[in-house]
């Protein structure tokens, strides 16, 4: 499966791999800016591991935080961390280096940094998260508004230690949703469409249209919505049938978040993109990264809905990785009909 596109982020990665790997010529990386990929962000950060083991742990972490350096291009950088979750480089947070990040979570609760750490332990690879682009030299991670969607992609980078780079999810945030990859604009505009039903019909009547899986809230490729209330009780779903009329508000993923109340805090506030770890049934229900985005309807409910990273980058969670928590959760793998 092809990796979607990512316009002049893509461009700049590719550069990026082209310098990394030692290349100037013009017309090389003119040929590699017309066909990058986001690929190219794995391609940048196995060239920093590799670095880091020819150069020494050392010299690797001084280039590493260097804004300056070969492995720092603006808003594309190298960041690294041991595993007990210490930050030891970074190019635009110098003054966290040296300090414990292990349990930092993003701005809606996900905690990131454990999450790079066990990708990068399990064979390294793509992660995704809410992260601020630099500005000025610096990252205002207090900036609540300045949080947008970042791809990322984790090594190892020798004994204790491993490193990371990421590149938006799109170019222009807040100006529409063309520049995201097509599963996430195709998501979005489910949870847009069950929204505005859901304010057009009753509630009876949009809960029905929710857990219909042949219906207009279910997409070709059968992604799906969910509708809950702000205590965190499911009220409809076309897979978790069981589960309706029960609170979900306390379940926690693997890593201890709090998933459904973090999707609950969003929706409260607005609504927007939130990223959570969730069973995916059409990979041996591996917990796996998922991309969610959800809306109000009115005081009283909200919907939402989700794509997996493994729909957008075409890899496919680990079995070491992220095992299935028990719990009423095993019922959305019983039906063999479930597609998304």
């Amino acid at each position: 499966m092809k990796l979607y596109h990512l316009i002049s982020v893509a461009c700049l990665l590719a550069t990026l791999a082209v310098l990394a790997a030692g290349c100037s010529s013009p017309g090389v990386q003119d040929a590699a800016e017309e066909n990058a990929t986001t690929g190219d962000l794995a391609v940048f950060v196995r060239e920093a591991a590799a670095y880091a083991e020819t150069a020494g742990k050392d010299a690797a972490l001084a280039e590493f935080g260097n804004t300056s350096g070969r492995f720092s291009r603006g808003d594309v950088y190298v960041y690294a961390y041991d595993y007990n979750g210490t930050l030891l480089a970074h190019p635009h947070e110098r003054e966290s280096v040296g300090t414990n990040r292990g349990d930092w979570t993003d701005i809606r609760g996900l905690p990131a940094v454990r999450i790079g750490a066990e990708t990068a332990a399990n064979g390294g690879g793509y992660i995704v998260y809410l992260y601020p682009a630099p500005e000025n030299g610096s990252i205002g991670e207090t900036a609540e508004g300045t949080y947008a969607l970042k791809l990322g992609y984790v090594a190892a980078a020798g004994e204790g230690w491993w490193i990371g780079s990421g590149v938006s999810l799109t170019d222009t945030p807040g100006t529409g949703r063309e520049p995201y990859p097509q599963a996430v604009s195709a998501m979005v505009d489910l949870v847009e469409r069950g929204t505005a039903y859901g304010r057009e019909h009753d509630r009876l009547a949009a809960f029905t249209e929710i857990s219909n899986r042949t219906g207009s809230l279910v997409d070709a490729t059968g992604h799906y919505l969910y509708a809950y209330d702000y205590n965190g009780t499911l009220l409809a779903h076309p897979y978790l049938q069981a589960a309706v009329g029960s609170s979900l508000i306390e379940r926690q993923d693997p890593f201890g978040m709090k998933n459904i109340r973090a999707l609950r805090d969003t929706a409260r506030d607005g609504g927007g993109f939130i990223v959570f770890v969730w069973p995916n049934p059409d990979r041996e229900n591996r917990e796996e990264l998922k991309i969610g985005y959800v809306l109000p309807v009115d005081e009283t409910w909200w919907v939402g809905s989700g794509v997996y990273l493994s729909e957008i980058t075409g890899e496919n969670a680990k079995k070491t990785f992220f095992p299935q928590p028990p719990g009423v959760l095993s019922s959305e793998v019983a039906d063999p009909d479930r597609t998304g």
